[in-house]
């Protein structure tokens, strides 16, 4: 953590020897990053599904895989809308790239639910269970790339 101290107005700043500090982005790494959330995400979806199916039947099974693989096509169209392009050195599309495959996935996901759940006779709990397992990994693997308290990443 960051050594703060107190401004006069009560509100706490970094020391003025952190404050030119930044965080630069590896983009080679960002996009492996991506895109192996998505093939860990692939390979929880079917391990759920076996476990399903082993557990419950074949409609558990089907249930979990499509539920598996809706966080794992919103989580694809993400990684390629925003880790395809050439993002360097403009952080304002970054940004603006960040958002719309935010926006574009959350309605991938929507959609894909809406159309699962209207055409398929599914088994609820282990469709939104492998849906949640799915993002767990997503969750794992973030937290694992967020920089330790020196700076390198973490498992680096």
């Amino acid at each position: 953590m960051r050594p703060l101290k107190r401004k006069a107005s009560g509100s706490f700043e970094p020391l003025e020897r952190d404050l030119y500090k930044v965080s630069a982005i590896d983009l080679p790494r960002a996009r492996r990053l991506a895109f192996r959330v998505v093939l860990g995400q692939a390979g929880v979806t079917v391990i759920a599904a076996l476990i399903a199916w082993a557990v419950s039947g074949a409609r558990a099974g089907w249930s979990a895989l499509v539920g598996g693989a809706i966080a794992t096509a919103g989580s694809l169209v993400m990684a390629v809308l925003v880790m395809g392009g050439t993002l360097a050195g403009n952080a304002q599309r970054a940004l603006s790239a960040f958002y719309v495959g935010e926006a574009l996935k959350l309605t991938v996901v929507a959609v894909l639910f809406v159309i699962v759940l209207k055409v398929m006779t599914v088994a609820p709990l282990a469709m939104f269970a492998a849906f949640a397992a799915t993002f767990l990994v997503y969750w794992l693997a973030l937290l694992s790339a967020l920089p330790a308290a020196g700076g390198a990443p973490r498992g680096a």
